[in-house]
């Protein structure tokens, strides 16, 4: 088998082409620095990604927040519309007027109590109840 100085040629070209690669290609042939550049690549995205999280936290609490004081509008709202509801029923303004202003119905007799004497009768009531029950109390618990 004969060979050309043509074809001969063409083949140490094509050796002579895998044998110099560019520095580029040596350079991204690496799989150190492949791994590298994957790593910064990563990197470079978390920064954003962890930047929209902390909004996306921070928004979340705050709706969470809001919620809360919704709620708490809503509770109060419902008091408040009983408490309108209980004012405007005629059993507010007859409260109302016998308290305020001394009104009676027909046939009905009216008894003042001052609260002060009432007040005492209730403490002195109170005290002799403790007395009397405690050594009843300790009679019971040493001897029955």
């Amino acid at each position: 088998m004969k060979l050309n100085r043509n074809t001969k040629k063409i083949k140490t070209a094509s050796f002579g082409n895998i044998q110099s690669k560019s520095r580029v290609e040596k350079f991204f042939s690496n799989q150190k620095v492949i791994a590298f550049l994957a790593l910064a690549f990563l990197i470079f995205l978390s920064f954003p990604l962890a930047k929209s999280q902390s909004r996306r936290l921070v928004a979340d609490k705050e709706i969470k927040e809001m919620r809360l004081k919704i709620a708490e509008f809503e509770k109060e709202n419902e008091e408040l519309m009983e408490l309108v509801d209980y004012i405007s029923s005629p059993q507010a303004a007859e409260n109302q007027g016998r308290m305020s202003l001394n009104l009676k119905k027909p046939g009905e007799a009216v008894i003042i109590i001052d609260r002060a004497e009432a007040q005492d009768l209730e403490t002195e009531s109170s005290e002799k109840k403790d007395e009397s029950n405690s050594w009843k109390l300790w009679w019971s618990y040493f001897f029955k």
